[in-house]
């Protein structure tokens, strides 16, 4: 059978997994493609690549594409979500020597208390924090700003913010460049590994469903090449719902780990497919329930409300307009296309494309296409709530 060729870029995190399982367990070849997967060495190098057209589509962070729509970072291409390729799957470590200061404050807080963690963080603290961030436009840095602009610490004026490409993060931090990182997965556990950090949070306590990295597109390719897209969904879909089954965490685990991929011992991608994290070289180690999602609870649709957040967040720090923010942000979030390519497919499709964001505590039933849908708890660690339709 003859497949179409299609070149799609990707960072060697936990995270591209359903790129990979797409290629890998055939899901790309039974809807006709021939899946090309090429490494990039930073989100900026992805991004100018996606951009100028020598990819057809990339793994990317889900708030590069409404910082694009909203002509920051860059090129001014415009980029398209089709559809989310994770949610969560990050971690926040700080240095060893920043890990002992804390702990001599006392008693460790628990894992996933982000209002305990943030204070002892501030309070050992000495001067300006440094942090690394995988991009500037990145959940990372979003999650970062969030929680520690609410326990006081104004974010990001007080702050020393350095970009560091995900595999160098436990670089920098050996290099002391950075007191702390948010960085994905297997990244932090990396610098664990090493000696030169300690997990201190996980990002899903920051916010339980964090939109992570969406499978993005140049504006109009979808339009243009409507068969294609249609397959790459499909078969990034269906890699999805197949990493959703806990069976096939282990076989996913030794794929990512291939030098062409990850790169890192397959225990390490492993741990984090489970949400078992090793925080410390003592080989403490913690759990963090859902800690990377490529399927349940509708992970895959792009909701146009977190769209929305990233949108008016971003807009208040760069002096934009929330009301402009927000129409381009929804304009970039392509519900259209994934209810047309991935109903007929068999995803349950929820009733509406936006939703409160940060308002469910349990697992939830809300109306879908098929009656199925439950969504899960999405919860800030602060209790607000988010209305997209206040954005306007």
């Amino acid at each position: 059978m003859n497949r179409d060729a299609i070149e799609v870029g990707f960072i060697p995190l936990v995270d591209c997994a359903p790129l990979v399982v797409a290629k890998e367990i055939g899901f790309a070849e039974e809807e006709g493609l021939d899946l090309s997967l090429r490494k990039a060495p930073s989100w900026s190098s992805l991004r100018d690549r996606l951009a100028l057209g020598a990819l057809d589509a990339a793994h990317m962070l889900a708030p590069m594409p409404v910082a694009m729509s909203l002509g920051l970072g860059g090129i001014p291409a415009p980029l398209d979500a089709l559809a989310m390729i994770s949610v969560n799957g990050d971690v926040i470590g700080v240095s060893t020597a920043l890990a002992a200061r804390m702990n001599a404050l006392g008693e460790r807080p628990g894992f996933m208390d982000a209002q305990a963690v943030g204070r002892r963080l501030i309070e050992a603290a000495e001067g300006r924090l440094r942090l690394g961030v995988p991009f500037p436009f990145s959940m990372h840095a979003e999650l970062l700003y969030y929680w520690l602009d609410a326990l006081g610490l104004r974010s990001p004026q007080e702050l020393d913010v350095r970009t560091v490409p995900p595999p160098q993060m436990a670089e920098a931090m050996a290099a002391g460049e950075i007191d702390a990182f948010c960085v994905g997965e297997p990244w932090g556990s990396v610098a664990v590994e090493t000696g030169v950090a300690e997990i201190i949070l996980p990002g899903c306590a920051i916010w339980r469903f964090a939109p992570e990295k969406v499978l993005a597109v140049r504006r109009g390719w979808a339009e243009e090449q409507p068969a294609r897209a249609e397959q790459l969904m499909r078969a990034v879909w269906r890699a999805g719902k197949w990493l959703s089954d806990p069976a096939h965490r282990l076989a996913a685990s030794e794929l990512l780990a291939r030098p062409d991929y990850v790169d890192v011992p397959s225990e390490i991608i492993e741990r984090a497919l489970n949400g078992r994290l090793v925080i410390a070289a003592t080989g403490e180690e913690r759990r963090a329930p859902r800690f990377v999602e490529f399927f349940d609870a509708a992970a895959t649709f792009p909701w146009r409300s977190q769209a929305v957040w990233m949108a008016t967040r971003l807009a208040e720090r760069n002096g934009l307009d929330r009301a402009e923010a927000a129409k381009a942000a929804r304009a970039c979030f392509r519900t259209d296309l994934y209810r047309r390519n991935l109903g007929p497919a068999g995803a349950d499709l929820p009733g509406a494309s936006e939703k409160l964001e940060g308002a469910l505590d349990q697992p939830t039933a809300v109306a879908s296409a098929a009656g199925r849908m439950i969504l899960g708890p999405d919860l800030f660690f602060d209790g607000r709530v988010f209305d997209p339709s206040e954005a306007a």
